[in-house]
């Protein structure tokens, strides 16, 4: 429940920055501006989020003749979380991970790659699909989506707001230099503040598809054990080409590789430790 308070104040924050800005650079048309266009990249980046990232990462559906066994594990966790079975998709690489895509629950998906499956055994398998299930339920992909776009709006508007203070500021009247440095200073803060709040909700959505996971799967030790050998698997073995933008959807960062101390604010994945150490107290 704290999570899910979390993230809806994080949304908030968003809007209002959204808001913010559209209205410093237009006033009320700029805000409504912001807010349409926030509007029409959002509905078309969630009504095609399942075929566009399963393209990029050239994923092929995962046949039931191949994989018997993850198929009778897929099917009793999706009743246990109670939607419909997701289809399985497999990415053809050795890097070990998986995500889950789909813009509603019944239109769900599942991938892993191949370097999972070689990975890890049964129960680790179904802990981290457990967890992918447990973002379809919550219909984090609609979130994911929605805070995504706003965020690159914000940037977008960020990137006029810059112009608007090089150039004088859209004609409006700001003969003294305090619009132009307020201006400026939201072109270099909203960007930030938007990344930090982005990958603060990622993070909230991390720690509660672990909890509904483990919950799904009737014990936390397989996914706790995944996610330790999935950590210093990405580390050693690098997802090669991956798309910086999709990597709040996988289980653990594929950017991974090195720790980040004061960047770990702008990572889109709680620090693995945190997520064991969470999933331990629910033994």
């Amino acid at each position: 429940m704290a999570n899910i308070f979390k993230t809806s104040l994080l949304l908030i924050a968003l809007t209002a920055l959204l808001l913010f800005v559209g209205g410093l650079i237009g006033g009320r048309g700029g805000m409504m501006f912001a807010l349409v266009f926030a509007f029409f990249i959002n509905f078309f980046s969630w009504w095609y989020s399942d075929s566009i990232v399963l393209k990029i990462y050239r994923a092929r559906p995962l046949s039931e003749e191949e994989a018997p066994h993850i198929y009778r594990i897929v099917r009793r966790l999706a009743q246990n979380a109670e939607i419909p079975m997701p289809r399985l998709y497999v990415v053809p690489t050795e890097t070990p991970n998986a995500f889950a895509t789909g813009r509603n629950p019944s239109k769900g998906v599942v991938a892993v790659t191949t370097g999972l499956l070689n990975l890890l055994n049964e129960q680790e398998i179904e802990g981290v699909i457990a967890h992918e299930i447990a973002h379809i339920k919550h219909r984090d992909t609609l979130i994911s989506t929605v805070v995504a776009t706003v965020a690159g709006a914000i940037m977008m508007l960020a990137n006029m707001a810059r112009w608007a203070a090089i150039f004088g500021g859209f004609g409006r009247d700001d003969d003294n230099a305090g619009g132009v440095i307020g201006l400026l200073a939201v072109s270099i803060l909203a960007p930030i503040a938007a990344i930090l709040i982005n990958a603060a909700i990622s993070r909230s959505r991390e720690f509660h598809a672990d909890e509904t996971g483990a919950k799904i799967a009737g014990s936390p030790r397989g996914l706790m054990s995944a996610l330790e050998k999935l950590h210093y698997a990405s580390m050693k073995i690098p997802f090669r080409n991956v798309n910086p933008a999709t990597s709040h959807m996988f289980i653990v960062n594929p950017l991974a590789g090195r720790k980040m101390s004061i960047f770990n604010l702008f990572s889109t994945h709680p620090p693995i430790e945190k997520r064991i150490e969470r999933l331990s107290t629910l033994m």
